[in-house]
């Protein structure tokens, strides 16, 4: 007696998995074609309000690929001018995120930057890396970070001197305020560090730090930061100032060749010609080479005995002989004062 014939197996199972992997292809790639449409079309879009609200929004060219898993987008002959006339231009600019969480993006500028002020001509800025994060921009106030590594400043011809020749490390965060304020969900934190900043010469930079290195670090609160939004002919901290916006909680060190100091102040603000005013008071650490330094640099009182009657007219006795003391720097009429003694132009925000 012979058998039955067996029945052929079913490969149907074995071209399953084949058949899911390109479904989730396909579903995939729907996805990143929608998603990288809707960054087009919303690059467009607030290129166009920016023109409308009076920015100037250029580039020449834009590209946009990355897939399967990232969303790139690449431009050229970049240039975004504010109403203000300050502006930044980049001959490129890569702004690059992943498809599965496209609210956080980093930006590059391979080829540097080119930053224009208002009045006072172009600085090229060249360096190891020059790059910018942003996550959680479906939030009000999304985090940002910039960051330059050994940047180098060179002012173009005819242009005003910037204070920084070059530097190891710039970087500047912004985040949403963490704690309750006055203004619940309109306030930001920000925090500024430079590391081994060199002064252009026969600055104030230079010689602040005694033709040494300068780093400082500088925390504080944004209040009324909305109004950073908007702009006009004087810029963004001009809308900011006849808002009543005010920087809060101002905490810093700050090392300059030999000088070491901490700083706080409780507010700041800016007066009409766009010049900070309030107090900073700092706990210093020799800080007669650094004042003696800035003082001539600005063409003031140019010696030692100088910048030591600066230090006792703000109340530090003695103060030639001491490495430490406390002093407290006003800024008001436009100017930086410690005691009688004007040192600088107050820091100028527009």
């Amino acid at each position: 007696m012979t058998d039955a014939p067996t029945k052929p197996h079913s490969r149907k199972g074995l071209y399953a998995p084949f058949i899911i992997v390109l479904l989730a292809l396909a579903a995939w790639t729907g996805w990143w074609i929608y998603l990288t449409h809707q960054i087009d079309r919303q690059i467009e879009t607030q290129a166009a309000a920016m023109r409308q609200a009076g920015w100037d929004v250029r580039f020449s060219e834009k590209t946009i690929s990355g897939w399967p898993f990232r969303a790139r987008v690449g431009l050229r002959d970049v240039t975004i001018g504010a109403p203000s006339h300050h502006a930044v231009s980049a001959l490129e600019l890569a702004a690059e995120a992943n498809a599965y969480q496209p609210t956080k993006w980093v930006i590059v500028a391979p080829q540097g930057l080119v930053l224009t002020r208002a009045g006072k001509g172009e600085v090229a800025v060249a360096g190891d890396a020059i790059r910018m994060s942003a996550s959680g921009i479906d939030q009000r106030w999304p985090n940002l970070a910039l960051e330059m590594v050994n940047p180098v400043f060179t002012v173009a011809p005819q242009g005003e001197p910037f204070p920084i020749a070059r530097a190891a490390r710039i970087e500047f965060y912004t985040r949403p305020h963490l704690a309750a304020s006055t203004t619940p969900g309109d306030d930001i934190d920000v925090m500024f560090r430079l590391v081994d900043g060199q002064g252009r010469a026969d600055g104030p930079v230079e010689g602040f730090a005694q033709d040494g290195m300068l780093t400082l670090q500088l925390e504080a609160t944004i209040g009324q930061a909305s109004l950073l939004k908007g702009g006009d002919a004087a810029g963004v901290f001009s809308v900011w100032t006849r808002g009543g916006g005010t920087f809060r909680n101002l905490r810093g060190d700050i090392q300059a060749g030999a000088s070491r100091a901490t700083l706080s102040s409780d507010v700041l603000r800016a007066d009409a010609d766009g010049r900070l005013i309030g107090q900073v008071a700092l706990q210093s650490q020799k800080p007669l080479p650094a004042l003696s330094g800035l003082l001539e640099s600005r063409g003031g009182v140019a010696n030692r005995i100088g910048a030591a009657g600066a230090a006792a007219a703000a109340g530090a006795t003695q103060a030639a002989g001491k490495d430490d003391m406390a002093l407290t720097l006003v800024f008001r009429d436009g100017r930086a004062w410690l005691g009688p003694f004007s040192l600088a132009p107050a820091p100028k925000l527009f």
